[in-house]
C-alpha cells in the first residue's frame, strides 16, 4: 500500500524539518535498517548497545524517503546533505512508531472488534480459546500471540516469538486481517506492550479486555511489582466508556476480571465505568462472599472440576447481582473442556464472558462449544504414542505456573510424577530454588536439564535448582542431565504404567540457547522421537 507523508503525519504531532516533503508517497514502514525498502519510512529507534540513528545512513541507502529520529544525528547526515529525504525529529522514536503505523495502515482497529488478554500467564491460552469461540460462532477473525498468529485463516506458528510486536507488526497484521475479511481479532496484551515506554498497543481501540493474573514478572524492564501492574492496567484503563460504533456494528465494552487474583479489585477499578464480569474457581466462593464492587455485577464460578487424563468436566454458576435482592445464582451450566489443566477453567471462562458480552450469544450456546476447543501447542499438550504412562509438555518456568500445574496433576495421578525442567539464564536466579522446591513438593522424582543456560554455566544453573530440592536424593530421585534430549530419555526410562511425565519450560519455543550457539529443539518433536525409540509410535 501507499500513503503521502502528509496523510500519515496528519493526525500525529509529527512534522519534517524540511516540510516541502509531505506530498511524495511512502510505502513501507521499517525499524529495521536491514528490511529497509524503497520509499520506505525508517524508524530509528535508541538501542542498549547500539544508537540506532547510526543506521540512518544504511536505511536512505535501501531507499529510505522518510527518517524518524531523537537525540542527535550523526555528524556525517544533515537534511540538507539528503535533499530528498523527509527527517523528523521526535522526543521518542519508538513511541512515535504506534500513532504513524496507525495511520499508515488506515486506523484498522477502528475497523475491528478487538479482544485484549493481559496476564503473568495464562494470555496465549485465553486468546487462542476466544480466537476459537469467535470461529464456532461464525466470525471471520484473526489473533496475535506468542506461540501462533491468524490473519484469518488456520492458526501458523508465529516465528517471532515475541508476545507482543511492535506497533508497526501489530498494525500491519491487522490491515491485512481486515483485507482478508475478518470483522473481530484478538490480541496478546503482554505487560511491554502496553507500557507507555515501547507504546506498541498505543494506538490499539480495544473493546473487550481479560485480565488473568499479576505476578513477579519482568522486573527488570518495569523497575517493579506496583509499575508491572501498572502498565498492565493500562489495557483497562483505554476502554471506550460508552458504547460506540465500530464498522461492523455499535459495539458495547466489557472487562474479563480473575477475581482469585489479589490484584482484581486493582484492575476492575481501572475500566470504570465499563462494566466488568469476574470469573473464579476457587471452591470456597459463593454468592455470600462474592466482590463488592461498582461495576462488577456479575461472576461465573467453575465448581465441581474433576479432572482426568483427557481434560475435565466442571459446572459454570452464572452469579448476578439484582438491585435489590443481593447476589443470586442465574443458570448452572454443565461444561467439558478437552483440554489437560484444571486452570484452563480460567483461560475458558474469560474467552465466554468476552465472546457472549460482544458478540450477542447465550452463555448456554458458548459452552457447548468447550469441548471441540483444542490447547495451544505446548501448553499442557499430550503425546500420545502407546505409550503406558502420561506424557504432557507445557510451558511453565514461574514458581506460580508450578503451583498452577502441579496440584491437579498430584491429585489425579496414579502412579508417580515425573517432572523435568530447568530455568533461563541470565535471568531472574530468585525463582530457581523456589522451582525446585515447588516441584520436589509434588513430584516423586525430578530431572533437571538445559532450559536456556545462555551465557551461564549449565550444570551451576542447575545447581541452583537443586537447591531447592531438600527432600530428593541425587542419584534416586534427582538426576542433573545438562543435555535435554538425554534427559527425556532418562525421565522415559524410569516412567511405569500410570505415571505422569511432565516436561516443562520449553513448551512451544524452537531452540535452546547456549553462550555460544543456538541449538534447534522442538520439545514434542524429541518426546516423540524418544518415545519411537522405545517403540511406541502411532
Amino acid at each position: 500500500m501507499q500513503k503521502t507523508l502528509r496523510q500519515i503525519l496528519a493526525n500525529t504531532k509529527l512534522s519534517p524539518q524540511n516540510s516541502d516533503h509531505l506530498d511524495f508517497n511512502i510505502s513501507g514502514l521499517a525499524f529495521d535498517s536491514r528490511k529497509v525498502e524503497k520509499d520506505f519510512l525508517f524508524f530509528a529507534l535508541p538501542g542498549v548497545h547500539v544508537d540506532g540513528n547510526s543506521f540512518i545512513q544504511k536505511a536512505i541507502e535501501k531507499g529510505a524517503k522518510a527518517i524518524v529520529y531523537q537525540g542527535e544525528l550523526p555528524q556525517n547526515i544533515t537534511p540538507q546533505q539528503y535533499s530528498s529525504v523527509a527527517f523528523i525529529h521526535t522526543d521518542d522514536s519508538r513511541f512515535a512508531m504506534a500513532p504513524v503505523s496507525d495511520a499508515f495502515y488506515d486506523y484498522p482497529s477502528k475497523k475491528l472488534v478487538i479482544f485484549g488478554v493481559t496476564g503473568t500467564e495464562g494470555k496465549s491460552s485465553t486468546v487462542f480459546f476466544t480466537w476459537q469461540l469467535l470461529r464456532f460462532c461464525g466470525y471471520k477473525c484473526g489473533f496475535i500471540s506468542t506461540v501462533e498468529y491468524s490473519l484469518g485463516g488456520d492458526a501458523l506458528p508465529n516465528p517471532e516469538h515475541q508476545t507482543t510486536p511492535e506497533a508497526p507488526l501489530i498494525n500491519e497484521k491487522l490491515y491485512q486481517m481486515i483485507q482478508n475479511g475478518c470483522t473481530h481479532a484478538v490480541i496478546e496484551s503482554s505487560s511491554h506492550g502496553l507500557s507507555v515506554k515501547t507504546n506498541r498497543l498505543g494506538s490499539i481501540l480495544f473493546d473487550a479486555a481479560s485480565f488473568m493474573n499479576v505476578t513477579h514478572e519482568h522486573l527488570e524492564f518495569h523497575g517493579s511489582h506496583e509499575k508491572y501492574k501498572d502498565d498492565k492496567a493500562n489495557l483497562f484503563r483505554n476502554l471506550p466508556a460508552h458504547s460506540h460504533r465500530k464498522e461492523n456494528g455499535t459495539v458495547t465494552p466489557v472487562g474479563a476480571v480473575n477475581i482469585d487474583d489479589p490484584a482484581a479489585n486493582y484492575f476492575a477499578e481501572k475500566a470504570m465505568p465499563v462494566n466488568v464480569v469476574g470469573f473464579s474457581i476457587n471452591p470456597n466462593i459463593s454468592t455470600k462472599n462474592l466482590p463488592q464492587s461498582p461495576n462488577v455485577n456479575r461472576v461465573l464460578c467453575a465448581k465441581q472440576i474433576e479432572g482426568d487424563e483427557t481434560g475435565f468436566n466442571f459446572v459454570i454458576e452464572d452469579c448476578q447481582l439484582a438491585a435489590n435482592d443481593g447476589w443470586h445464582i442465574a443458570q448452572s451450566l454443565g461444561c467439558r473442556m478437552n483440554t489437560p489443566g484444571d486452570f484452563n477453567a480460567y483461560n475458558a471462562m474469560a474467552a465466554l464472558i468476552m465472546v457472549e458480552s460482544l458478540c450477542s450469544r447465550s452463555l448456554k450456546d458458548l459452552v457447548a462449544f468447550l469441548p471441540q476447543i483444542q490447547p495451544v501447542r505446548g501448553r499442557m499438550s499430550k503425546i500420545d504414542a502407546g505409550q503406558p504412562f502420561e506424557v504432557l509438555v507445557d510451558y511453565a518456568h514461574t514458581p506460580s505456573s508450578f503451583n498452577t500445574i502441579f496440584p491437579p496433576l498430584r491429585d489425579r495421578v496414579k502412579g508417580k510424577i515425573i517432572s523435568l525442567f530447568g530455568s533461563g539464564g541470565e535471568r531472574d536466579t530468585v525463582k530457581r530454588p523456589q522451582q525446585g522446591e515447588i516441584a520436589a513438593k509434588y513430584s516423586d522424582i525430578v530431572i533437571l536439564a538445559d532450559e536456556d543456560p545462555r551465557g551461564e554455566e549449565p550444570m551451576e544453573l542447575l545447581e541452583d535448582i537443586a537447591a531447592g530440592c531438600k527432600n530428593l536424593i541425587r542419584g534416586q530421585n534427582l538426576y542433573l542431565i545438562c543435555d535435554r534430549p538425554q534427559a527425556i530419555r532418562k525421565a522415559f526410562s524410569l516412567a511405569k504404567a500410570g505415571d505422569i511425565v511432565l516436561l516443562l519450560g520449553k513448551g512451544h519455543e524452537n531452540s535452546i540457547i547456549y553462550k555460544d550457539f543456538t541449538m534447534p529443539y522442538d520439545e514434542i518433536a524429541e518426546a516423540k522421537k524418544a518415545l519411537a525409540e522405545m517403540g511406541f509410535s502411532r
